[in-house]
């Protein structure tokens, strides 16, 4: 539903143990919104955290949807976007609460995606060379296997930043196993979905220290290129309808 003729666009934080980063993640947005031109909500999904990052959200009145046990990255952003789904919203986001995604590049992204694209991602790589160290060899695996199976070029299948339109807010929010990953944008891709990339910045994460070490990092990057060569083709889709 749009308020007048903004449209309504919701920014996902799903948070783990973010207590040092999710004031000036949101004060960041909040700044933002002044200058954006949609409705810009944000909702945080507090995902079993074991700090203080849901006291701080209540404290402040954030916009908060605190889940009682750690769901996992997929888990919360799925409950963000049935939270987007079914309070009728024309766009979604999917924001970290680490700091290092810009809200400056909500506005270009949602230009794009309103040139009638499905999903928008924000890419750090569509006029900047993708550096060649140990993590962005994975990018670039996931890459060519997203291509290989899709025919589709995607050049930062790993972004985090990601904007959904309402299509997309169904599907994700009405089916199962739909969590924010390479593999599930290759998914959508040989199922007709339409993707384009935007050039973003990204920052270093504020404080604490991702759950990703080198150990698990290359186990993602395994389970990401498996899933879209082999398991993707075993994958049932079910329609849904649109709001």
């Amino acid at each position: 539903m749009r308020e007048g003729n903004r449209l309504r666009v919701l920014l996902i934080i799903p948070a783990y143990n973010e207590e040092a980063n999710i004031l000036r993640v949101i004060q960041r947005v909040r700044e933002y919104r002044k200058a954006c031109p949609c409705r810009l909500d944000y909702v945080v999904i507090n995902d079993g955290s074991s700090d203080d990052t849901a006291r701080i959200c209540r404290k402040r009145g954030y916009e908060l949807v605190d889940l009682p046990v750690n769901l996992g990255l997929a888990g919360a952003f799925q409950t963000g976007l049935k939270y987007a789904y079914r309070k009728g919203y024309d766009y979604a986001i999917q924001f970290d609460a680490d700091g290092q995604h810009r809200a400056e590049y909500i506005g270009p992204m949602l230009e794009k995606i309103k040139e009638g694209y499905d999903i928008v991602i924000g890419s750090r790589f569509v006029t900047e060379k993708k550096p060649h160290s140990m993590r962005m060899i994975g990018s670039r695996l996931i890459a060519v296997a997203t291509r290989l199976t899709t025919g589709k070029k995607v050049k930062d299948p790993t972004s985090g930043m990601r904007m959904f339109n309402k299509k997309m807010i169904a599907e994700f929010a009405l089916n199962l196993n739909y969590g924010p990953e390479p593999d599930t944008i290759s998914y959508l891709l040989k199922q007709g979905a339409t993707i384009a990339e935007v050039q973003v910045q990204m920052d270093e994460r504020i404080a604490g220290e991702s759950y990703l070490n080198v150990t698990k990092s290359m186990m993602y990057m395994l389970r990401m290129l498996l899933s879209i060569l082999f398991i993707q083709n075993f994958r049932k889709r079910r329609e849904v309808k649109v709001r």
